[in-house]
């Protein structure tokens, strides 16, 4: 248990630099440049994403409500965007810039979208613990 409590102290701040460094690595004209192509392409893996989550709950005890906030929930991921964006980039791949750019642009969508859903959702989708 305190092992756990100090891997997840020492995974904020590694959290951190993992962030700055992304930011630090972007080239902002580039992402911008990267157009409208990038925003359909990462709604299309939402979709994806939100079938997956579908697929995976399906046959559990959760009500469709519960399986609803699970979809949304599950919208951000900009963690493993953030670690992994840049490896092509940091390999020197020609496509580096581009894979970096869509990472951030899923990152600057998708977080503040699933944040935004679960906060105006819960209260509609979750029912809190039932009493016997």
């Amino acid at each position: 248990m305190r092992l756990g409590q100090k891997f997840g102290k020492l995974w904020l701040a590694a959290e951190v630099i993992l962030f700055v460094l992304v930011g630090a690595a972007v080239d902002v004209r580039y992402t911008l440049g990267a157009g409208l192509g990038v925003i359909a392409m990462i709604a299309l893996a939402l979709v994806f994403r939100a079938v997956g989550v579908t697929l995976c709950l399906a046959g559990t005890a959760l009500s469709r409500k519960e399986r609803l906030f699970c979809v949304i929930a599950y919208l951000p991921k900009a963690t493993v965007q953030a670690a992994i964006g840049s490896v092509p980039l940091a390999a020197g791949l020609a496509c580096g810039q581009l894979v970096l750019s869509v990472a951030v642009v899923g990152i600057l969508l998708t977080a503040p979208l699933g944040a935004l859903g679960m906060d105006l959702t819960y209260q509609k989708l979750l029912q809190g613990p039932q009493k016997k």
